[in-house]
């Protein structure tokens, strides 16, 4: 088991389970050192402090809260670990909630908690049971050592363990107004229907195939380059113009085609009613059509109108042939 980061317990109304909390995640980041590039020599960071100018170490240094310019006030580890809190030693469970209310925006850090010793294996298996037995999630707020804050998370289970997600404030969510797109944008039926294929054609039920591409090909460039060898070469990158206008119906069709192939299945099939025309432009095809339906009309009058004549004039020569005879 990774080491505990931290060691209290769950309140559950009179009930107490004594647990310890591990990291449900780790940095599988790759991480590099600062180097002087002469000689490749480590550069380290020397914590100085700005009045005197002198090196310090870590004992002399301590927490401080600045409540204005000049002036900061010194908080302790001590003072810390003593405020006047419920939830200082405990995960206080406070309600228990629907667990697709959650906005998941606010979830934050994950941790498991590990029942800590025989005593807390029973209270442990029970909330456990309850939590799998309920579709709600436990709402808990706690407090741990050496945080400055008050915490709020959630108390769910996976694969048999109970795990604390801590959440983030309501007040220290941003409002989506500032990224929100300011005017309204007009979309087709066929566009979103569009989207909706697409979407389920690229929809999938396990997310274990998935891996950390970056980090992979960096590995691959560390190896190169510790055995002298050429550094693996770029993949070709597809060139699209910035700000270039696309049609979105045929990207779409293109992508939902696209998705099938790549399933094995048939993609000849994935062309839906192409995008409807702008009223500008049927207008302009209907006056085409009516300019072009009265040009055949004035056309065809103009026929008549010369067929007629002809057949007049022939029938006056012939008239006056026939009195000449006579």
């Amino acid at each position: 088991m990774p080491r505990p980061l931290w060691t209290g317990a769950i309140s559950f109304g009179l009930v107490t389970i004594p647990v310890k909390i591990v990291s449900a995640t780790e940095d599988r980041d790759v991480h590099f050192h600062r180097v002087h590039l002469t000689d490749m020599g480590r550069v380290r960071t020397r914590k100085v402090c700005e009045l005197d100018d002198q090196v310090v170490s870590q004992d002399e240094i301590g927490k401080g809260y600045e409540i204005a310019k000049d002036q900061t006030v010194p908080v302790t580890d001590e003072e810390l670990e003593q405020m006047p809190l419920p939830t200082a030693k405990a995960i206080e469970i406070a309600a228990f909630v629907d667990a697709d209310t959650i906005d998941s925006i606010r979830i934050s850090d994950s941790y498991y908690l590990a029942a800590d010793g025989q005593v807390a294996a029973k209270p442990y298996t029970l909330l456990r049971k309850a939590l799998e037995r309920s579709s709600k999630v436990a709402v808990a707020k706690f407090a741990w050592h050496g945080r400055e804050r008050l915490g709020l998370g959630l108390l769910r289970i996976r694969e048999g363990a109970i795990v604390l997600h801590s959440m983030k404030w309501p007040d220290e969510v941003r409002n989506p107004d500032d990224v929100a797109i300011p005017h309204e944008v007009e979309i087709g039926e066929e566009e979103i229907e569009q989207a909706l294929q697409l979407a389920e054609q690229m929809t999938i039920e396990d997310l274990s195939g998935f891996h950390d591409e970056y980090r992979e090909a960096l590995e691959n460039i560390i190896a190169a380059k510790s055995e002298g060898k050429p550094l693996p070469s770029p993949p070709g990158e597809e060139k699209q113009g910035k700000g270039e206008v696309v049609d979105l119906m045929a990207a779409l069709n293109a992508s939902v085609k696209a998705a099938k192939e790549s399933r094995g299945e048939d993609g000849e099939d994935a062309t839906v009613h192409e995008m409807r025309p702008s009223k500008k432009t049927s207008r302009k095809t209907t006056a085409k059509k009516t300019a072009a339906s009265k040009g055949t009309v004035a056309k065809k009058t103009t026929a008549s109108k010369k067929t007629t004549a002809s057949k007049k004039t022939a029938g006056k020569k012939a008239a006056s042939k026939r009195r000449s005879a006579s």
